[in-house]
């Protein structure tokens, strides 16, 4: 999506750095320009003048393509309506006969796929789901009916979706595909009424304007997206509009939906119509610099339900050829295009290959995926920068706060899925978990609902919440991310499962807790992933099966060996029995008449790797991601980026996992204070009070130690109780292998990787001075008498120190400043934590869509 409009001056600076960086943005027109001339391109090509070539060959496009140019013959001053389609539907005869392409792999629907909810999928459907709900109908279709001339209960939502907004109703559309892939994944019928009203209130809205048109804005901004004037993607908000209605069509059946979807299609066939017979076929071509969305996808979709040639036709008119046409040879030219206009552009070519059977097409998914991939995506699946696509295999240039659109990761999904199903090749379902796991599951922000985010920082030191947008509120974003996140998380039972073929077959490509009802195996298949942990490296999966009764037919299982592993200690058994496992990168096959007693197990390694950033200068070799199987590791950093491999080559010298019962070790120290909470806080290696932080957060990351027990073979704390009189040192959460140190009576604290055995990381666990139930002082284990002190009535921020108690004192003051209440921690390390070894520091390691506000560094200069 383009920026909204109404941009403040910082952002224009931004985007006016980004595209001088890169050079001019990608024109992408069927203009002819003086490249059409045989003369001019043998005077260029003849040319020694290198700088005048690479001028004019920076915005080179094929121009007119066969369908612009078949179309330039018809005689379309004389022939009717219905002769235009015959005329298009012959050229389409002579290229290509019609026909479907047939053989795919065919998705499970979700009607039949649920999640189990111990998977952190199902947690964050349900939060999700929750948003859902909260939406009010009212507020949603409120700009649709004050467009009709109709009367607006309620009042509309803010952000992308305000009134005033351009953009103005594309969130509904998504809301309308959100709701039907929700309705389908849960049959949740308090969803199902909310959404139905919806579809409702927009048909009230379409029969208000009589037309076939729909949507939250006037038409007038189709007369300037014609006129090719300025205006924001109006095609854009309709391909939503349409999409939502065919899903709710197609998930939900309600057939209401599709009645309008094709009479909104009647309306918008007749304005290109127009366009194309008042000026040109290259004049429609030009408008669609503008980004139309998905709009060829949709309607090569509707064509597949309906069979009329006219929606094929129009869906023809929306490919964009002069986009198509670079990926149509090769070119790996793509850099400087804005990334989610075109993604969906390649989205619909792929579905004119299922539709039409050209080849063409599905080489063009093909390219452009292995183009992307190769040069263009970062290690979390995803790509752009500032929403472009930037210069091939130079990311290293690339990390900002700006990186990743979040729409982009939700559409290269789309194109990895539908490469999967026409050839089941391994890497295309690598990339599925791959941008899933690290570039979808993490733009919630935990568990509420309506929170994400739009892009995904990768400079050193990110945050979540520290890009432009940061995170987004439950009603005044509406961004173009929020419509594409609740899709996302409404079909996240998608892509775990597919069938093929007459012999039943099923492919897994997906380890999710899940349960399929699939019916054409006549068997319900429950799978079963255990819990993964950085102590115990193997993914485990386990499946049983409830055969469907009189039922005893052979189907073949297929289980995906991730790329991602290896093959020592991998193992498979069916019932006990040893199955023979194939290499990685390669599919389990399993063929049986399965029966309820049957059970087939999966263990397969789990290891630590590195992946160098895609950049292929010299001087960016030892930029790297670092991953444990699927999951993306980020640090807990604020900047610091360098690490070190050790003497030997191997990550396990210096990436360690954190043992699972480090979690029963970690505490909080807080005081109340008045009406307020404060927390001891490692701030910048020195320690103070801070107001109680929220959950996280970097302050709830630097208010939580983990409770060291000195000499001692327990390593979980039940209570406060067990360390009353032990000898502990205190190691910062986020700072692993470093201690809080005492520098002398009556001086602060300080934070060290010391390893000096003086005496100076050690505190004594007493009973509180304050004498109140359940406190505890921390006393100098090297000079008796003295604590851990606040002082009293203190300011968010006030420095710790060691101060000593007068022997005969009863300072009433002293004891309560020298008392702390010891909860839990208030941060906890994920199941996939390991501590890295760094140059300066040790980093503290986990997944990526684990964390909320807190800093984060995902490529590191890793050194020897």
């Amino acid at each position: 999506m383009q920026m909204e409009k109404e941009m403040n001056g910082l952002l224009v600076l931004a985007m006016v750095s980004m595209l001088c960086s890169f050079g001019i943005s990608k024109e992408c027109t069927n203009i002819p320009t003086q490249l059409s001339s045989h003369s001019f391109r043998y005077e260029l090509l003849s040319s020694q003048n290198e700088t005048w070539k690479e001028e004019m060959f920076e915005h080179y496009h094929l121009i007119p393509t066969d369908d612009s140019a078949w179309s330039s013959l018809l005689p379309r001053k004389k022939l009717r309506e219905e002769d235009e389609h015959s005329w298009e539907m012959m050229y389409r005869n002579l290229k290509s006969p019609l026909k479907s392409s047939g053989n795919f792999l065919n998705e499970m629907s979700l009607h039949n796929v649920r999640l189990d909810p111990s998977s952190i999928h199902w947690k964050a459907q349900q939060t999700n789901l929750e948003y859902l709900l909260m939406l009010d109908v009212n507020n949603l279709v409120w700009s649709f009916r004050k467009t009709a001339g109709s009367s607006t209960p309620g009042k509309a939502y803010g952000g992308w979706e305000k009134p005033d907004s351009e953009l103005r109703g594309h969130f509904v559309g998504h809301y309308l595909s959100a709701s039907a892939q929700m309705w389908a994944s849960t049959h949740n019928e308090t969803l199902k009424k909310k959404m139905s009203a919806v579809v409702s209130a927009l048909s009230a809205c379409q029969v208000k304007m009589g037309t076939g048109y729909l949507s939250a804005f006037p038409s007038e901004l189709f007369d300037r997206f014609e006129a090719i004037k300025p205006v924001w993607a109006p095609y854009y908000t309709i391909h939503k509009i349409l999409a939502g209605l065919l899903d709710q069509y197609t998930l939900a059946d309600n057939a209401q939906a599709l009645k309008m979807v094709k009479w909104m299609v009647d309306y918008f066939y007749n304005r290109v119509r127009n366009v194309i017979t008042n000026y040109s076929v290259e004049r429609h071509y030009l408008s669609l610099n503008e980004e139309t969305g998905g709009m060829n996808d949709v309607l090569y979709k509707l064509f597949s339900i309906t069979g009329d040639p006219k929606h094929l036709v129009l869906a023809h008119l929306f490919d964009k050829p002069c986009f198509l046409g670079l990926l149509a040879v090769q070119a790996d030219d793509i850099s400087g295009f804005h990334a989610n206009t075109h993604i969906p552009v390649v989205i619909g070519a792929q579905m004119r290959y299922e539709i039409t059977g050209d080849p063409l097409y599905k080489d063009i998914g093909a390219f452009f995926m292995d183009v992307v991939n190769s040069s263009h995506s970062y290690a979390t699946g995803g790509t752009s920068v500032s929403e472009f696509w930037s210069d091939p295999k130079r990311l290293a240039s690339t990390l900002q706060t700006e990186n990743e659109e979040s729409c982009t990761t939700y559409n290269m999904l789309k194109v990895s899925r539908h490469l999967f199903r026409w050839t089941k090749e391994m890497a295309y379902a690598d990339y599925y978990e791959r941008a899933l796991t690290n570039g979808v599951l993490g733009i919630q922000r935990g568990t509420e609902p309506g929170v994400m985010i739009y892009m995904l920082p990768q400079y050193p030191g990110s945050s979540k919440a520290k890009s432009y947008h940061g995170w987004g509120t439950s009603y005044d974003s509406f961004w173009c991310c929020y419509g594409t996140g609740i899709e996302s998380f409404s079909k996240l039972g998608d892509s775990i499962y597919f069938e093929e073929g007459e012999a039943p077959g099923l492919y897994i490509i997906q380890y999710i807790s899940s349960s399929l009802d699939w019916k054409s195996g006549q068997i319900v298949l429950n799978q079963k992933v255990d819990p993964i942990v950085s102590s115990d490296p193997y993914l485990r999966v386990t499946l049983t099966f409830s055969p469907k009764k009189g039922t005893s037919q052979a189907s073949t299982l297929y289980l995906r060996i991730p790329i991602w592993t290896n093959s020592e200690g991998a193992t498979a058994t069916i019932n006990s029995q040893s199955l023979r496992l194939p290499a990685p990168g390669s599919f389990l096959s399993v063929n049986r008449k399965w029966r309820s007693s049957d059970k087939l197990t999966l263990q397969i390694p789990i290891s630590l790797r590195t992946e160098a950033i895609k950049d292929e200068r010299h001087e960016y070799a030892s930029v790297q991601a670092i991953l444990y199987g699927p999951y993306l590791l980020a640090g807990h950093t604020s900047g610091d980026w360098n690490l070190k491999t050790g003497s030997g080559n191997s990550l396990s010298d210096s990436i360690t996992p954190i043992p699972a019962s480090y979690n029963g070790q970690l505490v909080s120290f807080s005081q109340e204070s008045g009406i307020s909470t404060f927390v001891l806080t490692n701030s910048n290696q020195s320690i103070s009070m801070e107001k109680l932080p929220e959950s996280g957060t970097d302050a709830s990351l630097q208010a939580t130690f983990r409770l060291v027990l000195k000499d001692s073979s327990s390593s979980k704390l039940s209570s406060v109780k067990d360390v009353i009189g032990k000898s502990v040192m205190l190691e910062p959460f986020h700072l692993p292998g470093m201690l809080l140190v005492q520098q002398g009576k009556d001086r602060s604290f300080a934070v060290t990787n010391s390893a000096d055995d003086d005496g100076s990381s050690i505190f004594r666990v007493v009973s509180g001075l304050d004498g109140k139930d359940g406190t505890v002082s921390l006393e100098s284990g090297i000079q008796n008498g003295c604590y851990v002190y606040s002082g009293v009535d203190y300011k968010s921020g006030q420095s710790m120190k060691l101060s000593c108690k007068s022997g005969t004192s009863s300072d009433t003051g002293f004891n309560q400043g020298a008392s702390f209440v010891m909860n839990e921690g208030l941060s906890q390390y994920h199941p996939i934590s390991f501590v890295a070894k760094g140059d300066r520091r040790n980093f503290l390691l986990a997944p990526l869509h684990s964390l909320r506000d807190e800093s984060y560094t995902i490529y590191f200069n890793i050194q020897p």
